[in-house]
C-alpha cells in the first residue's frame, strides 16, 4: 500500500449532505471526485458513525472520495475533530490510515480514512453501510 495519498474517503459527519462546520471546511479545502466504497462495517457511535475494517468483501461502507488540496491544514483541523492526537496516552477515538477505495466506475483508489479505535462490541450496526440512509442519519 502507498505511504501516500493525496486522497481522503468520508462516510459520516463529514460528508458534504451533512450541515455542520467540518464538513463546510473540508469543501474549502478539497474537491470530492467520486462516490465509493470501502471494505468495513459501520457502527453507530453517538450521533456520529465509526468504520471498522472487516475481512468480508460483502461489508462496505459508502461515501465520497475528496482530493485534498492542503494536507497540513486539513489534516490538522481533522485530526482534532476526529479524536487523533498521537501525543495522548489514551486511545485516539479514531486512526487515520490508508486503504483501497472502490469506485462506481470499477476503479480503486488508496485514500485516508478514519477508522474507529474502539470496541464496537455494544455498537448498533449501521447494516446498509450508508450513513446518510434512514439508520444512519
Amino acid at each position: 500500500m502507498a505511504a501516500e495519498s493525496h486522497y481522503i474517503f468520508v462516510y459520516g459527519t463529514l460528508l458534504k449532505d451533512v450541515d455542520n462546520n467540518m464538513s463546510k471546511f473540508l469543501a474549502m479545502y478539497s474537491e470530492i471526485v467520486a462516490i465509493g466504497y470501502l471494505q468495513g462495517k459501520l457502527y453507530r457511535v453517538s450521533s456520529f458513525p465509526g468504520a471498522v475494517v472487516s475481512e468480508s468483501e460483502a461489508d462496505k461502507v459508502y461515501g465520497s472520495l475528496f482530493r485534498v488540496y492542503d494536507f497540513d491544514i486539513v489534516f490538522e483541523a481533522l485530526d482534532a475533530y476526529e479524536g487523533v492526537d498521537n501525543n495522548s496516552p489514551e486511545p485516539n477515538l479514531y486512526e487515520r490510515s490508508i486503504v483501497p477505495i472502490y469506485l462506481e466506475d470499477g476503479a480503486v483508489v488508496e485514500a485516508w480514512v478514519y477508522f474507529y479505535n474502539h470496541s464496537v462490541e455494544h455498537l448498533e450496526q449501521i447494516v446498509s453501510g450508508d450513513f446518510l440512509k434512514n439508520d444512519g442519519y
